[in-house]
């Protein structure tokens, strides 16, 4: 069997720069919460494929329901041939959804796919084309999920022109000053100044941002995006690639608040390691689009479909919203002890087991990039797998499977304390 220094050799020469490659370390095998890398290493994965894994590697409801697939067919094009597990599937979500009055369910295969065709929807729905999106968001790597995408670097730079009629509004944080009235009197002053509010489609927003360093959207927020969308006949979609199926300790984000959107977007955790996703929304307004108007050749894909049902299974009988509660919780008051000793860390925030820690400098209160940097490489050293976040990558997002043990759940805090002490101005200063 190859090294990990062989295979990334063999990486390097073989694949472009351009996919960013995080770990040296490569996967052989995988189980629940546990990672095993080509020299037989383990290590507790708290990225999950960038929050993919909300069930865990291979969970084996999951592998049974796509065995049992694969025994009947893999592909028809959905288009070509339907078949029933997508028709139930959307039915389940439809149900399911935090949509007001009936709702219908289109599939497709990227969460960039599905930010693409909630903006087609709203588009050919309100005969309008622009879309305002939020500073710091993130919505994909395609070129209109990039327009949509708030941070520059690295998903913008130097990719040329962006689709036009995109424009982003400012995302309320208390550390950067900026309150909810101020991101509301930005779009206002939008509307007066960049674009006329009956010319806009839709506003897209994240019930948490994401790479944006998972940051909640205050209610207050929603309530007002909603109220400014009732007014104008304006779309508003939620995007919920990231933060859907229990991360944040309900099935959608959306269900922690009062207002509804007209879309939602999925992707990520409902294929439990398949690609999937979908566009859920009001019937009248997923209905817009002429017959032959969205679609994809993989879209309902058959083998995603059939793990989709298992995900949502599982989620339910193994009452993985509450789990997720809870982990948050216990995770949280352990970031919480290591900040009262800690000046370094600036704010520990997030919903349900969507939760980051932020780190600055303590005496100027400057984003701590260098110092996220060494915390995740000590953890992973220590053998524990954690992603960055954040607009100046300050933060560390903790993505673990809701399905990981107490016991291994234990073990990573433990070694996320001794990844955060041994950073620690003091110990640094030492």
């Amino acid at each position: 069997m190859s090294t990990n220094q062989q295979l990334q050799d063999r990486r390097i020469a073989a694949m472009p720069r351009g996919v960013g490659v995080m770990c040296g370390f490569h996967a052989v095998q995988a189980d629940n919460a546990l990672l095993t890398d080509a020299q037989g290493r383990q290590y507790i994965d708290f990225a999950a494929g960038i929050a993919v894994l909300n069930t865990g590697h291979r969970h084996p409801r999951v592998v049974q329901a796509v065995q049992r697939q694969l025994e009947r067919f893999t592909h028809t094009a959905f288009q070509i041939v339907p078949y029933e597990s997508a028709i139930a599937l959307a039915e389940r979500l439809n149900a399911l959804a935090p949509i007001d009055g009936p709702a219908k369910t289109a599939f497709f295969t990227t969460g960039a796919e599905a930010v693409e065709n909630a903006i087609k929807i709203a588009r050919h729905a309100t005969g309008r084309s622009a879309v305002l999106a939020f500073q710091g968001a993130f919505h994909g790597r395609t070129q209109l999920g990039m327009a949509l995408t708030g941070k520059v670097a690295p998903y913008k730079q130097g990719f040329g022109a962006m689709p036009g009629e995109v424009l982003h509004i400012p995302f309320p944080s208390t550390r950067a000053g900026i309150s909810v009235q101020q991101s509301l009197e930005a779009a206002a002053m939008l509307f007066k100044t960049s674009v006329d509010p009956l010319r806009v489609a839709a506003i897209i927003a994240e019930p948490v941002q994401g790479e944006g360093g998972f940051n909640p959207m205050p209610a207050a927020l929603f309530e007002g995006l909603r109220a400014l969308c009732d007014q104008h006949g304006i779309l508003l979609i939620a995007d919920e690639v990231q933060t859907g199926f229990a991360r944040t300790g309900k099935l959608f984000a959306m269900e922690h608040y009062s207002v509804r959107p007209d879309l939602i977007t999925m992707a990520k955790s409902l294929g439990g390691g398949l690609p999937i996703s979908g566009v859920v929304g009001r019937a009248a307004v997923m209905d817009a689009p002429h017959p032959g108007g969205l679609g994809g050749t993989y879209a309902a894909n058959p083998l995603a479909v059939a793990a989709a049902h298992a995900v949502l299974d599982v989620i339910s009988e193994e009452r993985l919203c509450e789990r997720a509660a809870a982990l948050g919780m216990r995770l949280r008051e352990r970031l919480q002890t290591l900040q009262r000793q800690d000046p370094g860390i600036a704010e520990v925030r997030g919903i349900g087991s969507m939760v980051a820690v932020e780190l600055c400098q303590p005496d100027t209160a400057a984003p701590d990039a260098q110092r996220v940097s060494a915390i995740i490489g000590h953890a992973q050293a220590l053998g524990l797998l954690l992603l960055p976040c954040g607009m100046h990558g300050n933060a560390i997002r903790f993505l673990y499977p809701l399905t990981i043990s107490d016991a291994l759940f234990g073990q990573a805090l433990d070694i996320i304390g001794q990844a955060i002490a041994s950073t620690a101005p003091q110990a640094v200063a030492a």
